[in-house]
Order: structure tokens, then C-alpha cells, then sequence
């Protein structure tokens, strides 16, 4: 994966920030809005646009493209900073693939130890009937 290509493509926009700041937001853009075109791309592989695809599928737009935004201070170049930041860990968690679970088998000694407790609950539970009575 090279880094500084993704982020030559990358499509930066500042926008006017919403919430509190009194006269300073009206005037002043510091929300960063972040544009990434997934499958024009060309410094991902077809098989790096096909894992990120299916594993940032909740993240995409219908043609593809990943959309962000960051609003959390009031300096333009920290929002970009921590926007650029974000893209790049959520392709490098993206492409990672999870290692296959292996199956362990229940240690005797557990199995042991349930079927103890259940002829004990078994027993205490025969004692509580009414003598005569199966």
C-alpha cells in the first residue's frame, strides 16, 4: 500500500463547521469534508479494492466512494491532520484479514465436572419427591 499515493488522491474540502463557536463559525471553515474513490484508485490493487470493498461495505457510497468528516477542533490543518490519520488506519484495519478460529476440543476434565454437577442437581432434586412416588 503506498501512503503517499492514497493521499495524492484523496479529495480534501473545508467546510463551515456547525455547532458553538459564537461569531468565529460563521466566518470561518474548519470542518474538513474527505472524498476517496475506491474503485478508480490506482494505487490499490484489484485484490486490495476487492477486501476493502467487502470490508468497509457499511463505509461506501453506492459508486464507491468512502466519505468522512471531521469537525473536532477549530484549526483546519489539526481537522485535516486528524481526517488523513483516520482514512489511513481504517484502509490499514480494512486490509487486514482475521485469523481463522481454531477449533479446541472441551478438556475431559470439564466434561467430567459438568456431568458430576448435573447428577448432583439430579440427586437433590430425586430427594425433594414424596417417598412411593417414581
Amino acid at each position: 500500500m503506498n501512503v503517499d499515493g492514497l493521499i495524492s488522491e484523496l479529495q480534501l474540502k473545508a467546510v463551515r463547521s456547525s455547532g458553538p463557536g459564537g461569531q468565529h463559525v460563521n466566518k470561518v471553515s474548519t470542518k474538513i469534508k474527505l472524498n476517496f474513490d475506491l474503485k478508480n484508485s490506482q494505487y490499490l490493487s484489484k485484490d486490495e479494492k476487492t477486501i476493502l470493498m467487502k470490508s468497509l461495505a457499511k463505509r461506501l457510497s453506492k459508486d464507491g466512494i468512502i466519505s468522512l468528516q471531521c469537525a473536532e477542533t477549530r484549526s483546519q490543518i489539526k481537522n485535516k491532520e486528524i481526517i488523513i490519520n483516520r482514512f489511513l488506519e481504517m484502509i490499514k484495519k480494512g486490509l487486514e484479514i482475521p485469523k481463522k478460529r481454531k477449533k479446541s476440543k472441551i478438556p475431559r476434565q470439564a466434561v467430567e465436572k459438568r456431568l458430576e454437577k448435573k447428577r448432583r442437581t439430579s440427586e437433590k432434586k430425586e430427594g425433594r419427591k414424596k417417598p412411593g412416588m417414581s
